[in-house]
Parts: C-alpha cells; sequence; structure tokens
C-alpha cells in the first residue's frame, strides 16, 4: 500500500517521478502553481506545450519536467467553481485527479504530487478540494508508492491538518 501525505511547500522543488500542473485550457502558462512551474521548468516547457493543442476541463496531458526536479509535469485543466453547479464542479475536479493518476499508471510513475487544483483563481472552495483531492488519492493508493498533495497556503494547509491530520507531514 502507497503512502499519501500532506506536506506545505513549493510543488517545483519536489523531486518525484511527476507533478501535477494546474493548468488552463491553453496549457501556455498562466498565474499561481501554473506559472509558478513553467517559470521554473524553463522555456522548453512551453516550447512542448505549444505541441499539445491545449486540454478540456477534467482531462490531463503529459510532458517533460525540463528543469524541474521532477522528470515529468502532468497538465491538468479544473473546474471554474460558479461556471458548474456545485455536483459538476466536483464531478469535474475529481476527474482532474483519476485522469492525472491514469496518466500517470500508464507511464509506469510510482511517485506523483498534486497541488490544490481549482482552489485559487477559479474559486473551488478550498475544504471541498481538498475532500476531493484526498478522497481520490486515497482509492489509487495501492497503484503508487507516494501521491503527495502539496498545499502552498497556511488556511488551506490549516484545513488539511484539521480534517486529514493522518496524512499531514510538518
Amino acid at each position: 500500500m502507497g503512502k499519501i501525505k500532506i506536506i506545505r511547500g513549493d510543488i517545483t522543488k519536489l523531486a518525484c517521478d511527476a507533478i501535477v500542473n494546474a493548468a488552463n485550457s491553453s496549457l501556455l502558462g498562466g498565474g499561481g502553481v501554473d506559472g509558478a512551474i513553467h517559470y521554473a521548468a524553463g522555456p522548453e516547457l512551453l516550447a512542448e506545450c505549444r505541441t499539445l493543442g491545449g486540454c478540456r476541463t477534467g482531462e490531463a496531458k503529459i510532458t517533460k519536467g525540463y528543469k524541474l526536479p521532477s522528470r515529468f509535469v502532468i497538465h491538468t485543466v479544473g473546474p471554474v467553481y460558479y461556471e458548474h453547479t456545485p455536483a459538476e464542479a466536483e464531478a469535474l475536479l475529481t476527474s482532474c485527479y483519476e485522469n492525472s493518476l491514469k496518466l500517470a499508471m500508464e507511464k509506469g510513475l510510482k511517485t506523483i504530487a498534486f497541488p490544490l487544483i481549482s482552489a485559487g483563481v477559479y474559486g473551488y472552495p478550498q475544504r471541498e478540494a481538498i475532500k476531493v483531492a484526498v478522497e481520490t488519492m486515497k482509492i489509487h493508493q495501492g497503484d503508487f508508492e507516494e501521491i503527495t498533495l502539496v498545499l502552498f497556503g497556511e488556511r488551506e494547509f490549516g484545513i488539511a491538518e484539521d480534517d486529514y491530520p493522518e496524512f499531514v507531514e510538518k
């Protein structure tokens, strides 16, 4: 059985098989974690992303990691919360995690790290976003050596400490 952990930190610093990028549908970079990943990976990441033809909400595509310590970047597009009913948004967000994990399994990857998808400018409520992330990670725990949820901010890390203390690492 693989390990699930929740940490507070910078996903661009993690050395694992793949990190997941909360991308926009163009895959050409943006703000938040998307901009940070593109910046840390270098211009080759943008060049490869240009060849992918974008990505639909809930789907995932994979590129090399370039200058990142991770070997690959899996790009997934989360839902903009207010553009959907809560049930639709939850289904789309679940698909982001499911499709990213499926792509990692197809590539034989054993360690993967996720940011909190859609909980920044896309407006997904943080507590609900953490629940979707952790519950989906638990389903796939046996498929990986380690699945990490990397939270950047103090507020969301506090929520995770309250709701999932068994997975939180300080």
